[in-house]
């Protein structure tokens, strides 16, 4: 990625938050590299190099400043090929398939040689994937030792080190400091009953529209939604491990930030629950850009986000069933096969209690036993035939996988059609573009009754036609 230095150094001097994580300032008189947004005085021009991504910052020998800190800074969005194959990569570096397989095994997986991928990230980010992967886990390192009290001996695991000794060379290589240095600061802390993370974006965020959203398909016993703050049970596969627990998503008071409370026993697969949280509320999307698109139909509700979900089978399932239904009616179908086939988890009073049941789960039911729930015969087949050909790894609802061919996949399953498989693709696949033509509300918003007509008038909204299906959405409700 290409960066205009002058451009730079006037958003630098600017302290514009709509920068915040497109490019990173190193100051060659410190050796220190900070986000657009820092605070500290402004260094001369001369003294500035600018660095498309923290780690290109770090391999050229800079560190990270303790006042900004870069690892904090939101991520981007991505809509061409090479941006969101790059994001999808990245995407499976913090769930470690990196460290699971290697550079070949996380190239597979994205469906191109290694060559590629290697250049792919020095086009977009100016380092190696290895190099990539090494600053996520340091900066994540770096955070946990300042925002947590957990042992270094689990800071170093949570981050993706494989021992502890490879974690203090490392970071001292890097920072020229001690891990031990981060926590001389902060004095004895005694460990927390959750871990607390803030996830920064790009104002403005309708964070009122998003809990409505979120509220309003609330599944009973695994969510919850206050009038601040979402709370749900997680479980996430990280490393070949399995690890359940709770989370609670709310706004950060007067920062461009939400606060994410991780439950203790799912220290060691931060990394994925945080790239988790930002996909399901859009943290990586640029309002402005959005804005200039869709003009007019953005002006009511400026910062309106595509709600994504924290489980790409789980966000299937709610499509199928709220085929022709309504919402509500769909909530209670889904409250009963959460209750009678979820694996059921500890909670506080009030908290939710049970985890969606996995595909391998609903791949095993007979239709009968959804039908005895309220689940027609033809979805609970549906339903089934979706869960078995996500098992048997037939696709993957995940923002890194194939948009074009994971809907015709969908598509070509029985009960699923070409609403549903845009739907999974808008929130599962977080596919910026997806649009869905032949909606009732969004047919009716327009004053439309074909899609064809729905489609052509959508055209000036690309490549962001999902937030024109939001805000659509939002101006009928």
């Amino acid at each position: 990625m290409s960066l205009d230095s002058d451009a730079c150094y006037r958003a630098l001097a600017a302290h514009d938050s709509r920068f915040d994580g497109r490019f990173y300032v190193g100051v060659s008189t410190t050796r220190i590299y900070c986000r657009p947004v820092c605070t500290v005085r402004l260094p001369r021009r001369e003294n500035c190099r600018f660095f498309a991504s923290a780690a290109a910052a770090e391999v050229e020998g800079y560190r990270p400043c303790l006042r900004c800190r870069p690892e904090l800074a939101p991520g981007n969005a991505s809509v061409d090929s090479i941006a969101r194959l790059a994001q999808g990569a990245v995407d499976l570096i913090e769930n470690g398939v990196l460290d699971a397989g290697g550079i070949e095994h996380l190239s597979a997986r994205v469906g191109v040689t290694s060559r590629h991928l290697r250049r792919i990230f020095e086009a977009e980010f100016g380092v190696s994937p290895i190099e990539y992967a090494q600053t996520q886990r340091l900066l994540l390192a770096k955070r946990l030792l300042t925002d947590t009290a957990l042992p270094v001996t689990e800071v170093a695991g949570a981050s993706g080190f494989a021992s502890v000794r490879r974690f203090n060379a490392l970071f001292k290589a890097r920072y020229r400091m001690a891990p031990s240095r981060l926590r001389e600061a902060r004095g004895a802390v005694a460990l927390p009953s959750a871990l607390s993370f803030d996830l920064a974006f790009r104002p403005p965020y309708d964070w009122e529209s998003m809990l409505s959203f979120l509220r309003h398909r609330a599944i009973e016993g695994v969510e919850a939604v206050g009038d601040d703050a979402y709370a749900r049970t997680v479980a996430v596969d990280h490393r070949g491990t399995r690890h359940v627990g709770h989370i609670e998503v709310r706004r950060v008071p007067r920062r461009p930030a939400l606060r994410i409370s991780v439950s203790p026993s799912l220290a060691r697969a931060v990394p994925a629950v945080l790239s988790r949280v930002k996909h399901a509320f859009d943290l990586a999307c640029d309002p402005a850009l959005v804005a200039a698109a869709l003009g007019s139909l953005a002006e009511a509700h400026p910062g309106l986000r595509v709600p994504g979900t924290f489980d790409g089978f789980e966000l299937a399932v709610r499509a199928i069933v709220g085929q022709q239904i309504s919402v509500r009616a769909a909530r209670t179908l889904l409250g009963r096969i959460a209750q009678a086939f979820g694996e059921p988890l500890a909670a506080s009073a009030h908290a939710p209690s049970r985890l969606f049941p996995t595909a391998s789960r609903v791949a095993s039911l007979s239709p009968e036993e959804l039908v005895r729930l309220g689940v027609t015969n033809a979805r609970a087949r549906a339903l089934i035939g979706l869960a078995q050909a996500a098992a048997s790894d037939q696709f993957r609802l995940e923002p890194d996988s194939d948009v074009e061919s994971t809907v015709a996949t969908l598509i070509s399953l029985p009960g699923i059609g070409a609403w549903t498989a845009n739907y999974i693709a808008m929130r599962a696949l977080r596919w910026p573009d997806a649009f869905l033509a032949n909606d009732l509300v969004v047919l009716r918003a327009l004053g439309e009754t074909r899609s064809a007509r729905a489609e052509r008038r959508s055209e000036s909204w690309r490549p962001w036609r999902a937030y024109a299906v939001i805000h659509l959405w939002r101006k009928s409700a």
